[in-house]
């Protein structure tokens, strides 16, 4: 009996042990990595040689409630960064009364040229599930069901609109930045289906100093298709960077078609550069991260070497 007792207490120390480990990885994720901010910094040689260098800054995913005070302080303070142009690839919103904290947010920023696609929650509010179900499956099919959208969108687009940033959602435009003439086209969220290609297809003004691509999912073929149309830059995000990734192994899972090696960062698809952003927020009903802090993005662009 008395080795039972002793195995006993062996294994509820273990288990005891255990929880205590699971307890505080969930409070790590939740309160210190959900709000451990990064910039993170890139160099891309893609202008015309002779050209100023010009600074891109790329948010993604806030996922924005009202009481998220350190997100929006942090967001608000990157203007001091000096970006000459801001592009925002979608899921701004977390909650209804959301579009005010958001614009608020973004303050100065608003004052410099920018450009933005919605992403799904955008239009279609959080709700309560399984978080563990992205492991086995992508949310796209959360939202069959769900056609009218219940937040406010609108609002959101005409605010951004009114401070002079073009709505790139299925969509084309111009603009210039620093001293450059910029081509841009996007597309509304292929993860709910409002994706329309078609409606911006076809070559990528030459003539254009720089050529943007932006969308919110990086799903390969709409990628495949900005490439071939000559747009130079991708920018696309709702990856999370996988939100939970493992030391040593990395993202589990993007919750579109792009694969695990380009959930986030800067890569290459084809002749294009693509960078997908790792992203700002979560889901208010899944509130964690780890190994995957919360992040925007600096794209310094500078001349390409001339061809000797």
């Amino acid at each position: 009996m008395s080795k039972v007792r002793k195995a006993l207490r062996v294994a509820g120390r273990a288990a005891a042990i255990t929880g205590a480990v699971g307890v505080a990885g969930i409070g790590y994720a939740a309160v210190i990595e959900r709000n451990w901010f990064r910039l993170r910094r890139y160099e891309i040689p893609l202008l015309p040689p002779g050209s100023p260098r010009l600074r891109v800054l790329h948010l993604s995913d806030a996922h924005l409630t009202p009481g998220r005070r350190m997100l929006m302080d942090w967001i608000r303070d990157l203007d001091r960064h000096e970006p000459d142009l801001v592009i925002n690839t979608g899921d701004s919103l977390g909650h209804r009364d959301a579009v005010g904290p958001f614009i608020d947010a973004l303050g100065p920023l608003l004052d410099r040229p920018g450009a933005f696609v919605y992403g799904s929650n955008d239009l279609f509010s959080p709700q309560l599930k399984n978080p563990a179900r992205y492991l086995w499956r992508s949310s796209k099919s959360d939202y069959r069901k769900r056609t009218v959208p219940d937040l406010p969108w609108r609002e959101l687009g005409a605010a951004m609109s009114a401070s002079g940033w073009l709505d790139l959602n299925n969509r084309k435009g111009t603009l210039k930045a620093g001293d450059l003439d910029i081509a841009l086209a996007g597309i509304h969220d292929s993860h709910i289906g409002l994706d329309r290609y078609d409606d911006i297809a076809g070559p990528a003004d030459p003539a254009a100093d720089l050529r943007l691509g932006v969308t919110h999912s990086p799903e390969p073929a709409n990628l495949d298709r900005f490439t071939a149309d000559g747009y130079q830059l991708l920018l696309a995000g709702h990856t999370h960077g996988g939100q939970i990734c493992m030391p040593l192994y990395g993202t589990l899972v993007t919750n579109c078609g792009i694969d695990r090696r380009r959930a986030w960062g800067l890569s290459r698809n084809g002749a294009a550069w693509l960078h997908v952003s790792g992203g700002l927020g979560t889901s208010p009903y899944a509130p964690v991260r780890f190994c995957c802090r919360p992040e925007a993005s600096l794209l310094d662009l500078t001349p390409t070497a001339p061809r000797g």
